[in-house]
């Protein structure tokens, strides 16, 4: 099914929200969670490679790809509530959650909410800490510039940070997903991700098996963050994947999905 009504039952906008999402396979459910501003096709290369063992489900964030544009801001805390809504209304109770960047934040709001419900997380290129008070200026002010310029400026900045270079297919691949960003979906989550809250307490909690994975060359989410996400959680497991930056799942998706697979099968 390409896409829902689910009701939006935590704050104070409309009785419903369209949520564009994939659902491939059958088996125990993977639940793949988009990074900022990108949309669910990011993950095409995993929906393809494990829908033979696992039901795999990829849903655009809202404000981004096929789900209901929401201007103002969109919280961390929306975000995972309109998962939980989605998957309720799949009858999917318990899932490994795994997310990329911004998405990587939202699986670790969605383990504070619900963890009863998360058998798993992969945080990927992400990191806990709450943001700087130079953080939120920025990201409010790249909000406003979004709004009043659209994507194509931001797109053209960051896509050499984005996807190394050298990954030329990645970095097209990227750039035309950054350009399709509703930019009143990018700023409103730009907003929301400025007020989250820092989840490195939360992640020595953390009981499940968790996979941290980050490229190489990433110079948004450095590899000594993901080192230290190694070190807080009591089990988890660290995969540098070389020759990749920000994106390690579409630039050498082999290694990612190696890693991947060995945490799936350690789990099943």
């Amino acid at each position: 099914m390409p896409s829902a009504l689910i009701a939006t039952r935590t704050d104070d906008l409309t009785d419903g929200l369209t949520v564009g999402y994939d659902d491939k396979g059958s088996g125990p459910a993977l639940v793949l969670v988009h990074g900022h501003p990108f949309d669910r096709s990011m993950w095409a290369p995993q929906l393809a490679a494990f829908s033979a063992t696992h039901r795999v489900i990829a849903p655009d964030l809202r404000g981004y790809g096929a789900s209901t544009v929401v201007p103002g801001t969109t919280r961390l805390s929306d975000f995972a509530t309109d998962l939980a809504a989605l998957l309720d209304q799949l009858g999917v109770p318990r899932f490994v959650l795994g997310g990329l960047s911004m998405g990587g934040q939202i699986a670790m709001e969605c383990y504070r909410l619900f963890p009863e419900r998360i058998t798993g997380l992969v945080l990927a290129d992400t990191f806990p800490a709450a943001e700087t008070e130079e953080g939120k200026v920025w990201r409010n002010a790249m909000a406003d510039r979004l709004l009043r310029e659209g994507m194509r400026g931001y797109a053209d900045e960051v896509r050499d940070t984005m996807v190394a270079p050298y990954n030329t297919e990645a970095s097209e691949t990227v750039h035309r997903m950054m350009l399709a960003a509703p930019p009143e979906g990018a700023a409103a989550a730009l907003r929301g991700r400025a007020e989250r809250p820092d989840y490195r307490e939360l992640l020595t909690r953390v009981p499940v098996p968790v996979l941290v994975v980050v490229g190489r060359d990433d110079a948004y989410t450095p590899v000594a963050d993901a080192e230290a996400m190694h070190a807080a959680i009591p089990d988890s497991t660290l995969c540098v994947i070389e020759g990749a930056a920000h994106m390690p799942n579409l630039e050498r998706p082999e290694e990612f999905d190696a890693a991947l697979r060995a945490y799936l099968e350690r789990l099943s």
